[in-house]
């Protein structure tokens, strides 16, 4: 491939003498030093970038290709150095001028339950926009990207998806693109000391009569230890405080402790399947990711980096191989994918701004028709509890076991599920020559704690598209619902409990006393609550007195709340993850078993359990959720994809009914009062990072230009369609 050459009718270096002038000591400053670095492992390759043949390659447009990394300052990328020599030793081995730029990534965990929060989704369009400014004006044909976490990957996908369209549009060259997930964190390991001083305050807590903290805290010494799982540690440590089980002084050296066992030194992406992992899945099942670099324990060897880059290379001309077509071409694959292994709901914009990103039209709505088509059984069977996350199925894929999305794409045919295995991948193969290759292909491979399945766990998985009267649309992770949880919730009257933002919910929900003030404050109308009793299972007749028959209900589990957080959609907050008021909800058995989380945020990838969210049209744009108030009942259809307002009134009665198709007409001043806040309180970011003049969460949060060119896009080529057809009439 010494002589590979672009085909583009444009090549600024051949007549822009100042990119010849400046790029040249770049790239021998990075070779430079990726062959002392390495050492040995690339000594058989000859040092062969003097700055005359990088000039030479340049002038006569050879492939320019930046490795995009992530900043050291987020654990997926703080190895990403040793990558980004390799890739460049091999770009240049192959024919190639590698350049090496990177984004800042803003880290979810960290953000999580801060102002950052409102910056995370925006930063998906940032790094996006950053991607193309670069590609642009450095003049790059393509990218080896390294993919990390968050909105990272997604961004990075959106850049080169709408790079590859404009170009298209120019008549210039495709944009190719692989992509080489970072290997996956190893979760930390909670020290026996520490465990055994835990267990302690468990017992000091059933000895005090709070065994309720006692069931939470041994709960959550359950898990794998990493970030996610230290917030449900700090919710039982704050009710512990309160309630005189531990000080202060300790709940803060057992967080220490924690903390600093938490992560591997060696980084990586986290081991529970949140949307860095997720991103893994959806980016492999859009064709992007060769499956040597797919699921790996330790950062990529040479030759698994030089696998990667030497089949991109080799479509680098072919236009079906670009960034836009094969996102295109796959995206039904990765939903499918994303669904069997119950991904986090996070993705359900992201899948669609891609599409967006590389011209196409796309929403919500199409995703669901995917869902509809067929459905998609449950087939990844993970628990952090259990020792199942992603950092064991990359240490199946190392042994050879498992292929990973290759594994679960054969499984998804197995069971029926249409695949378009003739879709082209990166690995310069279709799926079908891919899944040819039968070595460890089959999850039957796996018989020790197997992750992916070939029996389903449930004829169902993935993310449900709900309606309501009072919302157009929301999602739930239906497969962070167990069974149980299903039976639990599902056809179920539930009260409102409502909170204007995150800060005051997170308050309350760590409250012990919590239920004991519901009750107080009479959440559930008098006349209610009987009622309430029988249709939500209810046995035998009710108690009279309303504080007997309140606890009766909590002690029965009927007394179902949906905690409302309004005021968190894109435009009024930056639409931050719902994560820690759902861990606080998860790290507490009683509110386990009453309440769900309802809201116009997002939700993090881990998040289990019952939370509805990117609730559309969204509370500062005069949504429904706007509107609700505490006292509110709505009957919970999560089998049915419906939650209902109901008519508080009839119920009253006994009588079971919608709310009245007015219902929002008393409670106009409400909302505006409301909305005042919400504008006020949205200063609060940085007007320059506001996700103004964006689509809606069904239509993937996208910047509404980047959705009026997709739209002109589809009309032309409708255009397209009708000269064609008319043409073929004439003939």
């Amino acid at each position: 491939m010494e002589n590979l050459r672009i085909n583009n009718p444009i090549n600024p270096y051949e007549w822009n003498v100042q990119g010849k002038a400046n790029e040249p000591i770049t790239v021998a400053a990075l070779l430079d030093k990726a062959r002392q670095m390495l050492g040995p492992e690339v000594a058989d390759i000859a040092v062969t970038w003097s700055l005359d043949e990088i000039y030479t390659r340049l002038e006569e447009n050879a492939p320019r290709i930046a490795i995009l990394g992530g900043s050291w300052d987020h654990p997926a990328h703080v190895m990403d150095l040793g990558t980004v020599l390799r890739a460049a030793i091999s770009l240049w081995h192959r024919g190639a001028v590698p350049f090496y730029a990177a984004t800042p990534v803003l880290c979810d965990g960290t953000a999580q339950n801060t102002m950052g929060m409102s910056y995370s989704l925006q930063s998906r369009h940032a790094i996006a926009n950053m991607v193309v400014n670069h590609m642009e004006a450095q003049s790059y044909h393509g990218a080896f990207v390294i993919q990390g976490c968050d909105k990272q990957p997604l961004g990075v996908v959106c850049g080169l998806a709408q790079l590859d369209y404009i170009r298209n549009l120019r008549g210039e060259a495709p944009v190719v693109a692989t992509f080489a997930p970072v290997h996956v964190l190893k979760g930390g390991t909670i020290p026996e000391k520490l465990r055994m001083e835990l267990e302690q305050v468990a017992i000091r807590a059933e000895s005090t009569g709070f065994q309720s903290i006692a069931d939470d805290l041994r709960d959550a010494m359950s898990y794998i230890l990493q970030c996610s799982s230290n917030t449900a540690f700090q919710g039982v440590f704050t009710r512990a405080v309160k309630e005189g089980v531990i000080t202060r002084e300790e709940h803060k050296l057992y967080e220490q402790v924690l903390a600093v066992n938490t992560c591997d030194a060696a980084g990586g992406i986290c081991a529970f399947h949140g949307t860095g992992n997720s991103s893994r899945d959806l980016v492999a099942g859009l064709g992007l990711v060769h499956p040597a670099v797919e699921l790996l324990t330790v950062p990529p060897t040479f030759a698994q980096v030089d696998a990667s880059i030497a089949a991109m290379l080799g479509v680098i001309n072919q236009p079906e191989y670009s960034v836009s077509r094969l996102i295109k071409a796959n995206i039904q694959n990765a939903i499918r994918i994303h669904s069997a292994a119950g991904g986090s709901s996070n993705l359900m914009m992201h899948m669609v701004a891609a599409m967006v990103y590389a011209g196409q039209p796309f929403s919500l709505y199409d995703i669901e028709q995917v869902y509809d088509e067929y459905p998609i059984p449950d087939l990844f069977d993970y628990s952090l509890t259990e020792r199942r996350d992603i950092y064991e199925l990359a240490m199946q894929c190392s042994a050879g076991s498992s292929r990973g999305m290759e594994t679960l794409m054969y499984e998804l045919i197995q069971n029926g599920v249409p695949m378009d295995v003739d879709a082209p991948t990166m690995a310069a193969l279709t799926w079908r020559e891919r899944l040819e290759d039968k070595r460890g292909l089959a999850a039957s491979n796996v018989t020790d704690n197997p992750i992916i399945l070939s029996s389903p766990r449930r004829p169902f998985s993935g993310m449900d598209v709900l309606r309501s009267n009072f919302f157009a649309n929301a999602v739930v992770k239906i497969s962070g619902l167990t069974t149980a949880q299903l039976d639990e919730f599902d056809d179920k009257v539930a009260v409102i409990v409502y909170y204007p933002n995150e800060e005051e919910a997170n308050r309350h929900l760590l409250d012990p006393q919590l239920t004991q003030t519901w009750r107080i404050d009479r959440i559930v109308p008098v006349g209610v609550l009987s009622h309430m009793y029988r249709l939500n299972g209810g046995q035998g007749t009710p108690a009279d007195d309303y504080d007997q028959l309140f606890q009766q209900m909590i002690d029965e589990r009927l007394l179902k709340t949906a905690i409302v957080i309004g005021g968190q959609g894109p435009e009024a907050f930056g639409m931050p993850e719902m994560f820690t008021p759902m861990q606080h909800i998860n790290a507490n058995h009683a509110l386990q078993k009453l309440s769900v989380l309802m809201s116009d945020g997002r939700y993090s990838g881990v998040t289990y359990g019952a939370a509805i969210g990117h609730i559309t049209p969204e509370a500062i744009h005069g949504g429904g959720i706007l509107y609700l108030k505490t006292g509110d009942l709505v009957q919970l259809g999560f089998r049915r994809k419906r939650i209902d307002l109901l008519d508080t009134d009839a119920l009253q009665q006994g009588e079971l009914r919608l709310a009245p198709a007015n219902w929002r007409t008393s409670r106009e001043s409400l909302a505006q009062a409301r909305k005042v806040d919400l504008v006020e309180r949205r200063r609060q970011i940085a007007a320059c990072n506001r996700l103004t003049h964006c689509t809606d969460a069904a239509h993937g949060v996208v910047p509404e230009a980047i959705w009026e060119e997709a739209e002109l896009n589809q009309q032309a080529l409708g255009q397209h369609r009708v000269v064609a057809q008319e043409r073929s009439e004439v003939r």
